[in-house]
């Protein structure tokens, strides 16, 4: 039967991991700069992210401003902003389908379990989906900011280190694909139907019809 402690688990970290995910869509904190030439004077820092950039200055003034042209972008990045866009719709989708599939909620009526855990079972797919299509964008980023800060070919002022969006956006992927299995889990399919007591005890077996009819046999030769 369907758990209600888990469904209720799996879609509270459901929200939490879905709000990590769109702070971490916006934040313009994926790639920082990267200093590597050894210097102590630091003039600017550069913030880049899937949809503008900053530029951090030493008088705390931070200007940002928006990528003029999509289609001008890197393939990279309008792949990551197309996952990172469908994970968030996928998630909303996830939440609605499993608030209305939870065993807890009346928005299908009492007498349709089967029906709500089967919702809630495809809530928990779709959270699943929903963190690997986040995870994806997230670990490309990683691996590409990492080959290039090693690459010697590019030159130091280009190179760039982890953000701290990367950090949260590994940990919404975590919350998703946990609060998919949870709600998956938690809406296992109603038992199959159990066969009466008083019908089945009515029913005389095979063997008991034998020993009868011994038990009589040896009456009639007493």
């Amino acid at each position: 039967m369907a758990s209600t402690g888990l469904q209720v688990l799996g879609l509270v970290l459901a929200l939490l991991g879905w709000v990590c995910g769109a702070l971490v869509c916006a934040a313009p904190l994926w790639r920082v700069s990267a200093f590597v030439g050894g210097e102590l004077v630091i003039a600017q820092v550069l913030w880049e992210g899937l949809w503008m950039n900053c530029l951090s200055q030493t008088t705390g003034h931070i200007q940002c401003k928006t990528y003029d042209s999509t289609l001008a972008l890197p393939t990279s990045a309008q792949v990551a902003r197309g996952l990172t866009f469908l994970s968030l719709l996928l998630g909303v989708l996830a939440v609605m389908l499993g608030v209305a599939g939870a065993k807890c909620t009346h928005c299908m009526g009492d007498g349709k379990q089967a029906s709500k855990a089967r919702l809630a079972r495809i809530a928990g797919v779709l959270l699943i989906v929903a963190g690997l299509a986040y995870l994806t964008p997230i670990c490309w980023t990683a691996y590409a900011t990492i080959r290039d800060f090693y690459d010697p070919n590019i030159a130091a002022p280009l190179k760039r280190e982890l953000g701290p969006a990367l950090y949260l956006g590994w940990g919404a992927s975590v919350l998703l694909l946990l609060s998919g299995a949870l709600l998956h889990v938690g809406s296992s399919a109603p038992g199959g139907r159990v066969v009466p007591v008083s019908g089945a005890a009515a029913k005389p077996s095979p063997s008991t019809g034998t020993a009868g009819e011994v038990k009589q046999q040896e009456k009639s030769f007493v």
